[in-house]
Order: structure tokens, then sequence, then C-alpha cells
């Protein structure tokens, strides 16, 4: 006996040694196409295990509307392999219910200067592109063997890393409802400047999970007072009030600050 083959004892049937295996009755009737009846005495015997016929892979049980080709990209190997390891079945004539084998997927796209990627359902290759900072021409060129327009979710593309550029000040994700006005006034830069560090992004369609670059402020100015964050409900009136100061004195100290769109986390100067 070995880990694919096994000469069945007196009384043993298909049906007792799949359950004894652990493996299902039809799997391995079908692993042993010459053993017509599942529960015949198959004394001295020779069963051969499903395993057996499909040494480099799975098997797999058909499901409705499943094609060689879908298969195919889902698991990440080719027809052609699939073909190969079934020399048995029509690939026009797939039956649910019907166990292949799925040989083992190819070894993970190459991507020396990028990483690897799981598709999730609604992946595009334009969305990845967006979110990542690279080009669908970028994607595609990388995975030249990959369907873009049928993208499998579990199915590892490469995704190729933008055109490293330096970052003069920090790494931000992006959350819903961003938008690179509100991210200037939030953490003290401008649309203009943020544009400038992240070339490859469009602001008109921001990913919510892309990372982008904000760049530092401005050096501040001369702070006759001292740094405040804003907090929810903040503004200059409440602000004037709390720190007895006026209005007038606050935007005269923050000239680049909109006194009508104050972010939670906005860093301003509070004149003493």
């Amino acid at each position: 006996m070995d880990n694919n083959r096994y000469v069945a004892k007196k009384g043993e049937s298909l049906y007792l040694i799949a359950r004894t295996r652990g493996l299902e009755t039809r799997q391995l009737a079908q692993a042993n196409p010459d053993i017509q009846n599942v529960f015949d005495d198959l004394e001295n015997q020779m069963v051969v295990f499903p395993d057996a016929l499909c040494p480099n892979g799975f098997l797999y049980t058909i499901q409705a509307g499943d094609t060689y080709f879908q298969l195919a990209q889902r698991f990440g190997t080719t027809v052609a392999a699939i073909e190969q390891a079934n020399p048995a079945a029509d690939p026009n004539n797939l039956r649910i219910g019907q166990v292949i084998c799925i040989p083992q997927a190819p070894a993970p796209p190459v991507c020396p200067n990028g990483f690897l990627y799981t598709v999730q359902a609604g992946d595009t290759y334009f969305q990845l592109a967006q979110r990542f900072g690279t080009t669908v021409a970028a994607i595609q060129q990388a995975n030249p063997g990959v369907n873009p327009n049928n993208l499998q979710i579990g199915q590892v593309i490469c995704i190729p890393q933008a055109a490293p550029t330096v970052c003069p000040g920090f790494l931000y994700t992006i959350q819903a409802g961003d938008t690179y006005f509100l991210l200037a006034q939030r953490f003290g830069t401008t649309v203009a400047a943020i544009q400038q560090a992240n070339p490859g992004v469009n602001p008109n369609n921001l990913q919510i999970g892309q990372v982008i670059c904000i760049p530092q402020a401005a050096p501040p100015t001369v702070c006759p007072g001292f740094l405040y964050t804003i907090q929810a409900g903040d503004t200059y009136f409440l602000l004037a009030q709390r720190f007895g100061t006026t209005v007038a004195a606050i935007e005269q100290a923050n000239p680049g600050v909109n006194p009508n769109n104050l972010q939670i986390g906005q860093v301003i100067c509070i004149p003493t």
C-alpha cells in the first residue's frame, strides 16, 4: 500500500474505503472507472485514490456555469494545462458534479519592481491603477498572461510600483469624502502643492484606500501666540471669545486659512 494505491481486503468496497479514508465515494468511483458497483467486495483488487490522478494539483468538482477558461483564470493556470491534466474529459460538455484535475498553479508572476496583489470583488485595472498610483498600461505589461476583462476573486497579479518620488511631507490614505481642497485645508497646505507632490494621481477620481503624499505645509510664520489644533465645532468667533483675542487678529495670524472651512485636526495660530 502507498499513498496513491491500495489493495483491498476481504469485505472492503469502494463505499467502505471512501468512508474509512474520509473521501467522497463519487470521487473514488471516478478514480476507478473499472469498478461498476461501489458496494462490491473488492478483495485483492487495486484501488486508485483520487490524488494519484492529480499529483501536481488538486481535484475540483464542476459547478453550474464552469468552463475551462473561467477555471484557468480563477486558479491562475491555463486552459491548455487543464486539458492536458484531464485527457478523458470533454471541455465542451462539463457536467455539474464531475470531478476534474486542476493542475498546480504556475509560480506567482515575477514582480521585481512592485508587489503581488490578490484581486478582490469589483477590482478593475483602472481602479487598481488609480489606487496604487500607476497606470493600466503598466499593470497590463506586468501581467502579460492575465485577461483584464475577466479578473477573478483570489487571482494574484503584479502591481508595478509607481515611479518613486520623494514625499516632502507624509503619506496619507484617502478616506470617504476626501478632496484635494479639503486635504489642503486640513493639513495647512495648498491644492497646487498636493498636485505637484502626486503627479500620477487624478484628483477628480480619488479612491478610498489610495495612498498619496501630503506635502509639508510651508514653514510656519512667526506666531505671536501659540499653535492650536481645531476641534469639532470651533469657529474664529468662539476661539476669539475663549482666548481673549479678536476674529480679525486670528485672521491676520493665519492668512492662508479659510475661516469658513475649518477642519478638525487643522493647526492654526492663536495670537495672544
